[in-house]
């Protein structure tokens, strides 16, 4: 089993939506409409949406935005899809778009498939590739399921403020920054910072707590 995580340059209603902003989106393709779960603020996402697609139902929590669209944005965006079928590769969902860009993961059991994935889509597109991986044929404890596909849970400031305390030392013992150094880097005030490493860090053992049971 092979892997590819790629960054596609795009220019589809959900990848605009996050264009310039720290939201997050990821989709669930239903086939007649999408799930879209958006992380961060979503001000102006829902507006970008409604006018591709359409909305018909939404729920609100906190930071995060659930929307169930009218229609499928397979009807108006095309960008993957072809790439994969053509290729003989599978798309893992969801697919999530961030800071102007969608972010797949693609995988194969063939490499040569990848490969021709991979030269198809960039004769079209600006790509970006930011991981690769040679699995085993996944077993009954390992679904598909690592650290891969934890981290796209996390918004672009929730690791930002991981990747600054990480190599500020802040996990370090004894530990060699404080929360209000963190601020300081991340530009934000000190709750701030402790808030989006928090969150961060709930998410991550979220993820992983089961698998270590």
């Amino acid at each position: 089993m092979h892997e590819v995580t790629a960054r596609v340059a795009d220019d589809s209603p959900y990848a605009l939506a996050t264009a310039g902003s720290d939201a997050t989106v990821e989709l669930w393709c239903n086939d007649h409409r999408d799930l879209l779960h958006v992380r961060g603020p979503a001000e102006g996402v829902r507006e970008h949406v409604e006018a591709a697609v359409g909305v018909s139902d939404a729920v609100a929590h906190d930071d995060e935005l659930l929307l169930v669209t009218a229609d499928c944005l397979r009807e108006h965006d095309d960008t993957i899809e072809p790439y994969v079928a053509a290729n003989d590769c599978l798309l893992v969902p969801p697919i999530r778009y961030e800071r102007g860009a969608k972010v797949v993961r693609v995988l194969a059991l063939d490499p040569a498939n990848l490969t021709g994935f991979y030269r198809d889509l960039t004769a079209d597109h600006d790509v970006t590739v930011e991981a690769k991986h040679d699995r085993a044929t996944p077993g009954r404890r390992s679904p598909l399921v690592d650290l891969d596909a934890v981290l796209p849970d996390l918004s672009p400031r929730q690791r930002e403020a991981l990747v600054t305390a990480f190599d500020a030392g802040y996990y370090e013992i004894p530990r060699e920054a404080t929360t209000e150094d963190l601020g300081e880097a991340l530009g934000v005030d000190r709750r701030t910072a402790e808030e989006h490493l928090r969150r961060a860090e709930n998410k991550l053992l979220g993820a992983l707590a089961p698998r270590l049971r």
